[in-house]
């Protein structure tokens, strides 16, 4: 019995993110293929257009008009040491290779405005190399001009509304997709799927089957984030790895649910515990192993505090501007202002200040703001290829399925604080622009004969 298919295109999307987005624009540079779209909720937003639109790249134009000095290798290795993953190095390597050329094009073709980061230091992060929009706008610009660049191709339709819900299989391959649209099932025939659906994050029952040890974190992620392609892909076969990994933040402001900049710490910033006492070098963790930190604190909180010089090096980040605008930080004139809001002494405030051996000392008037854990997205997802290829539990590519942003396994390693920054990005931007590239080149992906009305 023959497949009763409702429309045929040559690539098919689930998920209008990032990964999804620049699959789509880099597959329609091949003006012969006909690439649809399927997005879950433009209007939730994905998980890109909430980030701070950071791409982190190694060997960018950008950093040698700079005077930094940076490659793919280095930053693969920077990546690498951070999640000692070494299973997973040849997908980071790929993705690596790959960041220089789609940050410039973004920028160069698309007209995106790209600048490097140099006030933007990491921890793990050898040289600066995340690379902003310039007036530090977000990600949420970011996906505006790419979906906008979309909009503009011929050959591309963006279907709003239109959620994946399951996959077509026959006889092994990978054929089409099923969407939801109006509250009707629609089959959609395709030479290649391509799987950009986002983890699950905002699952409660996956997020305590797989990452329950994070205890009860705030969510700073989107709610389309659901893992809906798990299933689908636990009937094809596919492998799965890291499932317990997140991107955490240990830099959530307390009753706000914005974050303090991850620069902050790099400017001086000291994080002090609910009995007065500093407890942690500030500047040995990212974001997302700080998180950790935090919720082993009593009441899972602490008290960030930094001063006018690390106020002016971070207020313009976005993350910055969001955190004023909401009133999640406390202005002190001085010492005894800061005792009062920690609860302690001057003595003990002025010790929890004192700077670790070669780091500046504040100096007020002081900001501060108490901080908590959250998580912003999973890393765990499928097994791929450096090409997309979701890969079947014997190391075989599944025909005709890609996977990758939110869905495929991330770069973090198994543990949430193997996370570097801009990996996120890198792993969904990074998938897009491969998988995109692979379809656009191959003629295997065509519907020879397929007539489109």
């Amino acid at each position: 019995m023959s497949t009763h298919w409702d429309l045929e295109v040559d690539v098919a999307v689930a998920g209008g993110g990032a990964c999804g987005v620049m699959a789509a624009l880099r597959a329609a540079q091949d003006p012969d293929l006909v690439v649809a779209v399927f997005e879950r909720s433009a209007r939730e937003g994905c998980n890109a257009a909430i980030s701070s639109g950071s791409l982190a790249a190694g060997g960018t134009r950008f950093q040698r008009e700079a005077g930094i000095v940076d490659s793919p290798e280095q930053h693969a290795s920077d990546i690498l040491a951070a999640s000692g993953d070494h299973e997973w190095a040849h997908v980071v390597r790929a993705l690596c290779a790959v960041a220089p050329a789609l940050v410039e094009w973004i920028a160069d073709e698309l007209g995106y405005p790209v600048e490097i980061g140099v006030d933007m230091p990491r921890a793990g992060m050898s040289v600066p190399r995340l690379h902003t929009d310039v007036g530090r706008l977000g990600g949420g610009r970011l996906m505006a001009h790419l979906r906008a660049a979309l909009e503009a191709l011929p050959n591309v339709a963006f279907v709003d509304e239109a959620p994946a819900v399951d996959l077509v299989v026959e006889d092994g391959a990978v054929t089409g997709l099923v969407v939801e649209q109006n509250g009707a099932r629609q089959r959609v025939r395709a030479g290649a799927v391509v799987l950009a659906t986002d983890g699950f994050a905002a699952s409660p029952q996956l997020m305590a089957e797989h990452c329950n040890d994070l205890g009860d974190p705030f969510y700073g992620g989107v709610s389309t984030a659901t893992g809906s392609a798990i299933p689908w892909l636990t009937d094809l076969g596919a492998t799965f790895r890291n499932m317990g990994a997140c991107l955490r933040s240990g830099l959530v402001v307390v009753g706000h649910g914005t974050r303090v900049s991850p620069a902050l710490q790099f400017n001086g910033a000291v994080l002090v515990g609910t009995d007065g006492r500093r407890f942690v070098d500030e500047e040995a963790h990212g974001y997302s192993s700080m998180a950790a930190v935090l919720r082993a604190q009593p009441g899972e909180r602490a008290a960030m505090v930094w001063d006018a010089e690390a106020m002016a090096a971070t207020r313009h980040s976005e993350m910055m501007r969001d955190c004023l605008a909401a009133g999640a930080i406390r202005d002190l004139a001085d010492l005894g202002s800061l005792a009062e809001a920690l609860g302690v002494g001057e003595t003990a405030a002025a010790e929890a200040l004192e700077p670790i051996p070669g780091r500046r000392r504040l100096a007020a008037p002081y900001h501060l703001a108490w901080v908590t854990h959250g998580v912003l997205a999973t890393q765990g997802g499928v097994v791929v290829d450096t090409t997309g290829r979701v890969l079947d539990a014997g190391g075989e590519p599944v025909p005709g399925l890609y996977a990758g942003g939110g869905t495929a396994c991330g770069l973090a390693g198994p543990s949430s604080g193997g996370y570097s920054s801009g990996n996120g990005l890198l792993s969904a931007f990074g998938f897009g622009w491969i998988i995109g590239n692979h379809l656009a080149a191959l003629e295997s992906p065509r519907l020879a004969g397929v007539t489109r009305g």
